[in-house]
């Protein structure tokens, strides 16, 4: 390399470091230019915040004087409340005291003691409200039964109408009519063996006597008196009378009058509308057929019911096909009363959940014996019962259950206090009882009908429903003289 080269590079060398070295110096004085506009920021912003932590100082010191203040009062207000509550307390005692010297002054004018006074006061009290409330319990009892006896006289003659049902009773029939006298010979048969092989393979007793012309059958169970009577019938139509002859005719009766109560119940069910039943359920609501009560045919019976109770519930927005169904079985019991133990409405309610029927429909075997049946269904069942059991001629009694009937009734009514007389009228569809003034008030009055009622209700067996007409009454004669 030559010496102007190197010169050259040396110049240039030279000339670079001068650029760096200004450059250098620009640059640290940008950067102090810089470093004091941020140092000048920062003591801005100190003297700013200095001055926020001066005002939220005042602020806090002011809010403490008051908060001082607002204790001291308080404490003020606080030491004025106990004052008063002492102040209080002693007026308190003051008054207790006047009071019971007060009471003492009361007591000792009117020579009652507190107790004894606020007796007298109740007592009063008790008896004037008894006359408001039997009044007020008049004045509702007439209007609700105004308003609801119009309307329910208006649904039952749309029903009744529409269900026109025959007004013949039926009765056991119990009297075998025979051809002639010497036929009794030939049913007792030598030393007795025709007649006690009957009874013994029907189950009852038959009853020979003087009456011309018939005999008796008597049995607790009606099918059994059926079906004998249906064999002693037979028995005279082909004349042939012995033990053999009597085994086989009892025996083919049995088919036959098995094939008839299937077949009447089916029938009850196709009359009723009613589906799905079991057979074995429908063979005992055919049992029905053979059932009378007070001379009413039970199947006739549960089919008007159902009838009834169908057309009730359209009226009144009930379920049709419960109590059609319900109606049909509520005394399905009945045909087994004989040989189960128990009352028939808990004995067909048993049955009906043994058959796998809904418990709507099962309740209605109870709920035509309640007072206060729990479902819609439930009442007009039981309204469709006493309808079908207290229309002219559904029902009649013997003499003898007539008389004891009333009798009980009578019975019933006295055996309360305060009753003075009692009298069965209108055939046992009402009793009047006659109720001591001296005794007895209006309000124990009309406790007394709703007490014989309930239990008339609860100890005696009878058709339909019975009116319990309580009098009370008080007559003062004076004469001037």
């Amino acid at each position: 390399m030559t010496t102007k080269s190197v010169k050259s590079a040396e110049r240039k060398a030279e000339h670079i470091l001068e650029e760096a070295r200004s450059k250098n110096k620009s640059l640290e004085l940008e950067a102090k230019v810089n470093a004091l506009a941020v140092i000048e920021e920062a003591k801005k912003e100190e003297k700013e915040r200095r001055q926020r932590l001066t005002e939220l100082e005042n602020r806090l010191g002011k809010r403490e004087n008051l908060f001082d203040q607002k204790l001291l009062e308080f404490e003020d207000k606080k030491q004025k409340i106990d004052n008063l509550q002492i102040e209080l307390e002693k007026n308190k005692e003051e008054v207790k005291s006047v009071k019971e010297q007060q009471f003492a002054k009361l007591e000792k004018i009117a020579q009652l003691t507190q107790e004894e006074a606020k007796d007298v006061l109740l007592k009063n009290t008790e008896s004037r409200m008894q006359d408001e409330l039997l009044h007020r319990m008049r004045k509702l009892e007439n209007q609700a039964n105004d308003e609801l006896e119009q309307k329910a006289k208006n649904i039952l003659s749309t029903v009744i109408e529409r269900c026109a049902a025959p007004h013949t009773a039926e009765t056991t029939t119990t009297t075998v009519a025979l051809p002639n006298d010497e036929m009794k010979g030939r049913i007792i048969g030598r030393e007795g063996r025709n007649i006690k092989t009957i009874e013994q393979l029907t189950g009852v007793e038959i009853i020979i006597d003087d009456t011309p012309e018939s005999i008796m059958v008597s049995g607790f169970n009606p099918i059994r008196r059926h079906l004998a009577k249906r064999s002693i019938e037979k028995l005279m139509a082909d004349g042939r009378i012995h033990p053999t002859r009597i085994e086989e005719v009892v025996a083919q009766a049995k088919k036959d009058l098995a094939q008839d109560i299937k077949k009447a119940g089916e029938e009850a069910a196709y009359k009723a509308g009613v589906i799905g039943l079991d057979t074995k359920l429908l063979q005992i609501l055919g049992r029905l057929k053979y059932r009378t009560s007070y001379g009413q045919n039970q199947l006739q019976h549960a089919l008007e019911v159902s009838h009834l109770s169908a057309l009730l519930a359209g009226e009144l927005g009930a379920d049709v096909n419960v109590v059609k169904k319900g109606g049909l079985l509520h005394d399905i019991g009945k045909a087994l009363d004989h040989e189960i133990q128990g009352s028939h409405p808990d004995i067909g309610y048993d049955l009906m959940k043994k058959f796998g029927l809904p418990e709507e429909v099962a309740y209605m075997s109870i709920a035509h014996h309640e007072n206060e049946p729990k479902t819609l269904e439930g009442v007009i069942v039981k309204i469709a019962d006493a309808i079908s059991g207290s229309r002219p001629g559904a029902r009649r009694d013997s003499f003898e259950e007539y008389i004891q009937r009333l009798t009980e009734l009578e019975n019933t009514a006295k055996s309360f206090k305060g009753v003075e007389k009692a009298y069965a009228i209108q055939a046992g569809r009402e009793i009047r009882v006659i109720a001591s003034s001296e005794e007895l008030d209006d309000y124990q009055a009309t406790k007394l009908a709703r007490d014989i009622a309930d239990k008339i209700e609860a100890e005696l067996r009878y058709p339909g429903e019975i009116k319990v007409n309580v009098i009370r009454e008080k007559r003062i004669v004076e004469y001037a003289k």
